[in-house]
């Protein structure tokens, strides 16, 4: 057959032509000039429906519209297009058959490297372990929860606390803490006996300043009583107002306030005799599958009743009723206590909160003599007791373990993870899209998070010396630069970290509460002996070295740097007293305010601990 006889589709045929415009042949000019008709009519769409919305013609002319729309334009353009010939492409059936078997190769490689980091995730995670308990470091979670104590003998199980914790959480959630030990017998309407509280916050009165020990200032006793006052209306011929009682004349400071918070009396004598009992472990779900779902309603109640008992004791100081100020002072280092064996770093962070609360009315007895010698010897042992540093050692295990168990979770639940991009906390689009990754992250990664926390938190065990009972915060800014630098985008601890703390570095801000919550009791402690001293002698030592062994055991040394608390008497006949504080220097007894408040002081202070001395010094009289 001649080829000027072959019919016209056959010929095109041959010559592998089509006029399908799904199989025809298109020129790079062409397909350019079909990608700019596209942009344009996919602008002018736009800037149709933004006339007919209601806009302004003007306003479309605007430079800034102008731009955003041709933006907009060319992404939705060149969105169509590209799908446009993806699909022209896969029309072709030996494409098509092509993007299978692609498909297929990727599902495969998509399937090993999934298993490849599943199984390398999860061996480096047990093998990093391994070597640490191979140290002798027992890295098991059973070893950082507090053992079980008799029920008979636990403060925690105390009636006062099974009734409020029972209001506080209600029937079903309570289950959780106590199961069926105490049963409700139908009961719903719990009270809550230990919401106990200062202050109401009413008619835009912030309340009246506590003192600050850590600022040489005193309890103004004559703004709580002019408050509560102010706050409250007498109703009756009793005497009984909406918030606090309160007298029909205005009595001392002193009596006011203690008037103001006799209805806490019931209830913190209740307190006192439980505190009697041995023991103290609050029952915390620690089988939780979610460590993030622990439940942790006690710490509120704990830290209100030190607010209640300090200033309590402060007016009890000031009235003459030494005794009942020393029980309260007694009662309020119980409260701390009872938090000292819960391996959450929050938990330890609350209770130095309390510890600087109940040290406010042991400052005003030394600063005003009112203490006894008996005394001062029952509350500096008392003091003794606490140890921040062996407890920190619990709490930084029980971070690794927490964390992982944390990491464990979100591998298995994925879902989790996206719950907490849609729960209002002020983060970035970019977590949220973190987030959405994590359904689909390898679980070997879930792992390799865990391994990462735990590696970046054995970082800061050498900065906690438990020889020579001292912190270095040099070492803990290391280990913070190391861990700030090691923040990876597809880490869920990270992300969830970020979220929870405006500052990252947790363990780094913890360590320093640690440190100066020691040395705020090393200094309250070496105050005691300073004023037992003066109590025998008439003045204060001319160094620290007249105190030990009369008058306390061995005189505490600085916890930052390990040497001698840095003392000086002054011209008034007072002294001066100091830990050279944070910035490792020593800055002459120099205490620096805060610039802006800081979520990590959780004590409410002014005083910023990260910059000049920890001080302890008395007002001039």
């Amino acid at each position: 057959m001649k080829m000027g006889l072959v019919p016209p589709k056959i010929k095109n045929i041959m010559d592998n032509k089509s006029n399908s415009i799904w199989k025809k042949n298109l020129k790079l000019p062409g397909l350019f000039m079909a990608w700019l008709i596209l942009i344009a009519a996919t602008m002018f769409v736009f800037l149709l429906l933004f006339l007919i919305g209601g806009g302004s013609f003007l306003k479309v002319l605007n430079r800034s519209d102008l731009t955003k729309t041709f933006i907009a334009s060319l992404i939705v353009a060149t969105v169509v297009f590209g799908l446009w010939l993806f699909i022209r492409w896969l029309c072709c059936g030996r494409n098509f058959k092509r993007f299978l078997f692609g498909l297929a190769c990727l599902a495969t490689l998509l399937a090993l490297v999934y298993a490849e980091e599943d199984w390398r995730g999860w061996h480096a995670w047990h093998q990093f372990k391994r070597e640490w308990e191979a140290r002798g470091e027992k890295l098991d979670y059973a070893n950082i929860l507090p053992p079980a104590v008799p029920d008979e003998q636990n403060f925690a199980l105390a009636p006062i606390w099974v009734e409020s914790i029972k209001a506080t959480l209600g029937p079903q959630r309570a289950r959780l803490w106590y199961g069926d030990k105490f049963p409700d017998h139908g009961r719903t309407n719990f009270t809550e006996r230990l919401l106990l509280e200062t202050w109401h916050q009413r008619e835009n009165l912030d309340a009246p300043s506590r003192g600050d020990w850590k600022r040489a200032e005193r309890t103004d006793l004559k703004a709580w009583q002019a408050g509560y006052r102010a706050t409250n209306r007498i109703t009756d011929a009793r005497l009984v107002t909406n918030d606090f009682p309160v007298a029909p004349q205005p009595q001392s400071p002193a009596q006011d306030v203690l008037l103001a918070l006799s209805p806490h009396a019931a209830a913190i004598e209740e307190l006192r005799q439980a505190s009697r009992l041995a023991y103290s472990r609050f029952p915390l779900d620690y089988d939780a599958e979610d460590p993030f779902s622990i439940l942790l309603p006690h710490l509120a109640a704990l830290k209100r009743a030190s607010q209640v008992l300090q200033l309590r004791a402060v007016a009890e100081l000031e009235n003459g009723q030494r005794e009942q100020a020393f029980d309260d002072v007694k009662l309020a280092l119980r409260l701390t206590d009872s938090l000292r064996t819960e391996p959450i770093m929050i938990s330890q962070l609350v209770r130095i909160a309390m510890l600087e609360l109940t040290l406010q009315p042991v400052w005003e007895g030394l600063a005003e003599h009112r203490w006894s010698e008996a005394q001062m010897v029952a509350l500096d042992a008392e003091l003794a007791k606490l140890d921040f540093l062996a407890d920190d050692k619990i709490a930084q295990k029980s971070d690794i373990f927490f964390s992982a168990e944390e990491a464990n979770y979100l591998r298995r639940h994925r879902e989790y993870a996206n719950q907490f991009a849609q729960m209002g906390f002020r983060y970035p689009m970019d977590a949220r899209f973190k987030f959405a990754l994590y359904r689909f992250m390898p679980g070997g990664w879930f792992y390799q998070s865990a391994l990462k926390n735990g590696r970046t938190q054995m970082e800061y065990w050498p900065a906690v010396n438990h020889d020579t009972m001292t912190i270095s915060p040099t070492l803990i800014r290391r280990a913070d630069a190391a861990a700030n630098s090691d923040v990876n985008f597809f880490d869920p601890l990270d992300s969830l970290k970020k979220m929870f703390n405006e500052d990252f570095l947790f363990m780094g801000n913890f360590l320093k509460q640690i440190a100066y919550g020691q040395a705020s009791t090393d200094l309250a402690r070496t105050a005691m002996a300073l004023e037992r001293y003066r109590l025998a002698h008439g003045d204060f030592p001319e160094s620290l070295d007249a105190l030990a062994p009369q008058f306390i055991a061995q005189v505490p040394r600085d916890v930052i740097g390990g040497q001698s608390l840095k003392y000086r008497r002054t011209a008034d006949g007072q002294f001066v007293l100091y830990s050279i504080g944070w910035n490792e220097t020593d800055d002459g007894g120099v205490v620096v305010d805060q610039k802006s408040r800081d979520r990590w002081n959780e004590n409410g202070s002014k005083v910023d601990i990260s910059q000049g001395d920890w001080v302890w010094r008395y007002p001039a009289r």
